[in-house]
């Protein structure tokens, strides 16, 4: 008996419409009207990954999801939608769930690094112009040669705030940082943080095998993102889920075509991925698309028209969903069109007209066989969930966190040593070894101070900047120590950074 999971019941006679767990990692799409039933697709779908051992991950845009986690009392119409399709033994269930929130109010706090985030998809991010974009390489490369972490926005703060200090040197060694994109960097880095988007990030980060993970029965682990806020900053929205997307593909060995998917991911209003993407992003989204599947992930795209994704990436989605699409205007008839073009035909009916008079909890679904051949577009009734449909209260929400086992691990900031302390505490060293040097110069002195001459620096840009005190032609004992700590400090810190994938694609 092939494994597989129940869609629902659909043709004529009603047959079971399902999809095959060896074809889940082919990706998908679950396209439809505002109110047509997506999200409770979504949910059957959740639930059925889950119960075949598969951890799942779903952002909440509206926190209709978050009722997954709760066990219910299903009402009229779903007893007698479960009873229509032949589910004879219709049990409700809880699923496995571990709530998360950037914001860290509806759910455990997810974090990454400034370094791991890299410069390409934090430029994106901030919404920066080229040059500023280039400015930040220099911050990041910088961070990079002088052992300096990048672990949240006041380490990043912190470094622009020293290269427009020294602009010339910096300049001279990276080449041309204006002062201007320096500040325009500053003021994006104000406006996240106000946004909310500082508390993104710091440590601990987010460990992504935390979403691959079961529970004791062999259930997946369905792992829901409150985004109902996080929606409301749609970069930052887009750009969260496009590094996580990056950080499994960095990160998974390569499996082919397993029995089943490691993880499958639900990005809901996926269009806000591919919104104002730059065209080289969007070559980047598309290779990632194709190329994860054969690390055992699936990714399936929630939206309301399938025109809100780009064709070289919809191309990639062979197992679709459906749901009704209306046709007021000229532009809503060519995507209806569009739609029923996307799937194989069923001789029984025109797909185009069937589109617009499906009723809600009703799609047309394909899916891809044994052989990987997209199944005949079939009008589908989709099943009742088991788990609670709507969202669960907020006492509800909070037991299931207080009995999560992974939130002692993030529910607590750590903040270690990183740029921010380490640019800090050379400077005041600096200054202090200033003054104590001005005072030794005040002093008589039976020395010829002509007798020091300045030796070259080796220490790095920082060894140059703090280890030349006052810009003179002598070098003080106080200096050398300076550049000594510089230098120590620089062999003892990692030399190299992570990165986000797709500075690692570029230069493939």
């Amino acid at each position: 008996m092939r494994e597989s999971i129940l869609i629902g019941a659909g043709g004529e006679p009603l047959a079971p419409i399902e999809l095959l767990l060896k074809r889940a990692n082919r990706h998908g799409l679950v396209a439809g009207a505002t109110g047509t039933g997506k999200t409770v697709t979504l949910q059957v779908l959740a639930e059925g990954l889950s119960r075949a051992g598969v951890p799942v991950f779903a952002a909440d845009i509206k926190g209709d999801l978050s009722g997954i986690s709760q066990n219910w009392e299903p009402s009229a119409p779903f007893k007698a939608r479960a009873e229509q399709i032949g589910l004879t033994e219709y049990q409700t269930d809880a699923t496995p769930t571990v709530y998360w929130d950037l914001y860290g109010q509806k759910g455990h706090p997810v974090r990454t690094t400034i370094s791991e985030m890299g410069p390409t998809l934090l430029a994106r991010l901030m919404e920066v112009t080229d040059a500023q974009e280039g400015a930040l390489a220099v911050a990041f490369k910088m961070a990079d040669e002088e052992g300096l972490l990048l672990l949240d926005l006041k380490d990043l703060k912190a470094i622009l705030d020293f290269m427009a200090e020294h602009d010339d040197v910096v300049s001279k060694k990276y080449g041309l940082v204006t002062p201007q994109s320096i500040a325009a960097l500053q003021r994006k880095i104000l406006q996240l943080d106000q946004a909310g988007a500082g508390g993104f990030f710091g440590e601990p980060a987010l460990d992504l095998a935390d979403f691959m993970r079961t529970d004791l029965s062999g259930r997946g682990i369905v792992n829901i993102l409150a985004a109902d806020k996080l929606v409301q900053s749609p970069t930052l929205y887009a750009t969260f889920l496009l590094w996580m997307l990056s950080e499994l593909f960095e990160h998974l060995p390569e499996v082919g075509d397993l029995d089943k998917p490691k993880l499958v991911f639900f990005f809901d209003e996926a269009h806000l991925l591919f919104k104002d993407a730059p065209k080289a992003l969007l070559s980047t989204i598309e290779q990632v698309v194709r190329l994860i599947r054969s690390k055992g992930v699936g990714v399936y795209f929630v939206t309301q028209n399938p025109q809100d994704i780009p064709e070289t990436v919809l191309a990639q989605l062979g197992n679709r969903i459906q749901h009704a699409l209306r046709a007021y205007t000229p532009s809503e008839t060519k995507a209806v069109r569009t739609a029923a073009e996307s799937f194989r035909p069923n001789p029984r009916f025109k797909t185009e007209e069937m589109i617009t008079s499906l009723g809600v909890g009703e799609a047309l679904v394909s899916t891809l066989d044994d052989k990987g051949v997209p199944t005949m577009v079939e009008r589908t009734l989709i099943r009742p969930p088991v788990s609670q449909v709507g969202p669960c209260s907020p006492e509800a929400r909070a037991r299931v966190m207080a009995a999560s086992p992974i939130g002692p691990r993030y529910d607590r900031v750590a903040d270690r040593d990183s740029a921010f302390e380490i640019l800090a505490r050379k400077s005041a060293e600096l200054e202090a070894q200033q003054a104590e040097l001005e005072a030794r110069e005040a002093a008589p002195s039976p020395r010829s101070s002509s007798s020091r001459q300045e030796s070259p620096d080796d220490g790095g840009l920082m060894g140059v900047i703090f280890g030349t005190g006052r810009r003179g032609n002598r070098q003080s004992l106080a200096e050398t120590a300076v550049k000594s700590m510089v230098r120590q400090a620089s062999s003892t810190i990692g030399r190299e950074l992570m990165r986000g994938l797709l500075g690692s694609l570029r230069r493939r």
